[in-house]
C-alpha cells in the first residue's frame, strides 16, 4: 500500500512473469536430467519419467496457487475506485516529499561525496550527525588509494550514508580504541556504534582488482547502506568498473 497503483500493478505483473519463467526452467532442467540419465544407462529412463512427472505436477500445483493469489491481487487493484486511488496518490506524494527533505538534509551535512576528516574530534561529530557512516582508516599507500576510488563511487550512489576517510597515523586514539591494525580498514558505523569492519581486501577476493559492486555488497551485509540485492552499479559492467577504478587510482599514484 506504500506504492502507487501503477507501481503495484507493474510489480504484480512482473511477479507473474517471473513465475511463468520459473515453471519453464524447472521443466527444461528436468528434461535435461532425463536426457542425461538416458545417455548414461538406458534402464534408468523408465524411472526418470514418473519422477519427472511428479516434479512437474508439484511445481505446477504450487505455481497455480501462486498465480491465483497474484490474480486476486490484480483483481483487487482493478476494483479500486477514484477515491482509493486519490488516497494512494496522496500517500505516495507525502512519502516522496519526505524523502526529498531527507536527501536535502543529508546533502547539507556532507552526504553524497567522499570527504576527509582531519581530526578525531571531527570523527565524533560526523558519527553523531549521521545515522550511517563508512569511515576509511588509511595511510598513503596503493591499497588505500584503490579503496578511495571505490568509496568515491559509492558515496555518490548511496547518499543515505556518509562516506569519509581519516589518516590512521594521525588518529592514534581512534586507531587504538577501534583496534585498527591493517590498512585499509573500513569501520561500518550505525547509530554512533561500529557494527562491523572491512579489513584489507581479504573479504573482497584478496586482490586489488575487486569491483565496486563487491565492496557495495560487503558493506550492505552490515546494513549500513540501503541495498535490496540489485546493485546500483549494474548499468556498468563489473569489468569496466574494475578497470576504471584501477586506472584512476594508478593515475593518481603516478602523479604524486
Amino acid at each position: 500500500d506504500t506504492l502507487s497503483h501503477a507501481e503495484s500493478f507493474e510489480q504484480i505483473l512482473k511477479a507473474k512473469r517471473d513465475l511463468h519463467l520459473l515453471i519453464v526452467v524447472v521443466i527444461i532442467n528436468n528434461s535435461n536430467l532425463k536426457s542425461a540419465i538416458h545417455e548414461k544407462k538406458f534402464f534408468f529412463v523408465t524411472m526418470a519419467n514418473p519422477i519427472q512427472e511428479i516434479i512437474e505436477k508439484q511445481v505446477l500445483t504450487v505455481a497455480k496457487a501462486m498465480e491465483d493469489k497474484i490474480d486476486d491481487e490484480i483483481a483487487s487493484l482493478e476494483k479500486l475506485d477514484e477515491d482509493d486511488l486519490e488516497v494512494l496518490r496522496e500517500r505516495r506524494l507525502k512519502q516522496m516529499k519526505k524523502m526529498a527533505e531527507k536527501k536535502k538534509w543529508w546533502m547539507s551535512i556532507g552526504h553524497g561525496e567522499y570527504s576527509e576528516i582531519h581530526s578525531e574530534k571531527d570523527f565524533f561529530s560526523v558519527v553523531k550527525s549521521s545515522e550511517r557512516v563508512v569511515c576509511h582508516f588509511y595511510r598513503e599507500n596503493w591499497p588505500c588509494k584503490v579503496m578511495d576510488k571505490h568509496m568515491s563511487i559509492l558515496a555518490k550512489q548511496h547518499i543515505e550514508t556518509r562516506f569519509v576517510k581519516i589518516q590512521a597515523e594521525k588518529s592514534p586514539f581512534l586507531a587504538e580504541r577501534l583496534k585498527i591494525v591493517v590498512l585499509p580498514t573500513l569501520a561500518l558505523i550505525k547509530n554512533t556504534k561500529v557494527d562491523d569492519y572491512v579489513v584489507g581486501f581479504n573479504e573482497l577476493g584478496g586482490k586489488d582488482d575487486f569491483s565496486t559492486e563487491d565492496l557495495e555488497e560487503r558493506i550492505a551485509r552490515a546494513q549500513v547502506i540501503h541495498y535490496e540485492g540489485e546493485s546500483s552499479l549494474k548499468q556498468k559492467s563489473t569489468t569496466q568498473v574494475r578497470r576504471n577504478v584501477r586506472q584512476s587510482a594508478r593515475s593518481d599514484s603516478d602523479s604524486e
